[in-house]
């Protein structure tokens, strides 16, 4: 008997045309940078195209045909290879670091960030977690209290690094999926809590946290320290205008943007695009969000409806974290735009975070 799989092809465009729109504005935004750091204008984006493009959509091919139940199956053997990748990231010799950051392993000469791949791992692996006890979703002990030491662990590890901005995505990931399998409003209560003194605490810790929230607080203070990037930005994406200036003629890459391929891309597609171009492309990612949650609400069971819903949290988050940074909504966080921010780990991660959605929405006829 022939078995006929057939993809969600609209969510397989749009995927593929946030990916390519993302190549050129990173084109745009790292010809500079790539011509001083390496003579070469289009290094940054050769790349990304060698070890995150290519090897991203090989594993989003293989995710999307992996039998999704096989998640389910090894949920905790994937989350705890990644838990000893990010304890790893703290031995001498294997991990390194980088601008006073501990995020990274050197594994053949490549930069591996495990906090990436734990995105997608805790997605898979609360995904079962909570599937295995719908009926005991709203048990204080059974549930809540398990919930919050397996997060509390998690965050710690990230916290370490620090990667604050990634530790606020895996904490969306995390509510995003206990709500959906019907979190009860008093542990939600007693959850922010949680995270409002966890994050004061780690504020308190660390001075140079409390001169980014008096940055973003205060953006017209100190303009040529802490508050330098964010007055870049937000100098960029007031120059663009209501047409922009076109694409490749944005002037704030040549030095002046701090990050300009990372988390300050979106700065060069407001200038480069004007209003009317970056209201359209983020219409677009919303649009694509959308119609990612739309796929988990039509999944056949709990396992794949929390999977997809956490991995489309996740890129909601994360955008948002982002732009709202850029625009001087939030707090800088260093956190890569999903698809179009230069980096290979974040890149491979996110379409395999793509595969697994494709997975879960096929639809199978016999």
């Amino acid at each position: 008997m022939s078995r006929h799989y057939s993809f969600n092809h609209q969510f397989i465009g749009l995927t593929l045309a946030l990916l390519a729109f993302g190549l050129v504005m990173l084109t745009s935004a790292s010809q500079v940078i790539g011509l001083d750091d390496f003579n070469d204008p289009f290094y940054y984006i050769k790349h990304q195209l060698i070890f995150g493009v290519l090897p991203g959509l090989l594993c989003m091919i293989l995710a999307s045909h992996i039998p999704y139940r096989l998640y389910e199956k090894y949920a905790i053997a994937i989350f705890a290879g990644t838990v000893i990748l990010l304890i790893l990231i703290f031995m001498p010799g294997i991990g390194f670091t980088h601008a006073g950051a501990s995020r990274w392993l050197a594994v053949l000469g490549i930069s591996v960030q495990p906090s990436e791949i734990m995105k997608l791992a805790l997605v898979i692996f609360l995904s079962s977690w909570f599937a295995k006890r719908k009926d005991k979703t709203n048990d204080f002990y059974y549930t809540f209290v398990p919930f919050l030491l397996i997060l509390g662990a998690v965050s710690l590890l990230i916290a370490l690094q620090p990667d604050l901005g990634t530790l606020g995505v895996v904490i969306a990931i995390a509510i995003s999926i206990y709500w959906i399998a019907e979190m009860r409003r008093t542990h939600l209560l007693i959850f922010v809590f949680v995270i409002i003194l966890g994050f004061g605490i780690l504020i308190k810790a660390a001075p140079y946290r409390l001169s980014r929230i008096s940055a973003y607080l205060n953006p017209r203070e100190d303009q040529l320290g802490a508050s330098y990037q964010i007055n870049q930005s937000l100098i960029g994406i007031g120059s663009g205008g209501i047409l922009g200036r076109g694409i490749g003629q944005s002037k704030q890459k040549y030095h002046y943007l701090p990050e300009v391929a990372g988390d300050s891309i979106f700065a060069v597609i407001a200038e480069e695009l004007g209003f009317i171009g970056t209201s359209g492309f983020i219409i677009f990612y919303l649009y694509f969000i959308i119609h990612g949650f739309r796929l988990g609400k039509r999944a056949l069971n709990p396992f794949g409806k929390y999977m997809i819903c956490g991995i489309m949290s996740w890129f909601a988050s994360q955008m948002l974290i982002n732009i709202g940074a850029m625009v001087g909504l939030l707090p800088l966080t260093g956190l890569p735009l999903p698809f179009v921010s230069y980096g290979s780990s974040a890149l491979i991660v996110t379409l395999s975070g793509i595969g697994v959605v494709m997975n879960v929405s096929i639809s199978k006829k016999s």
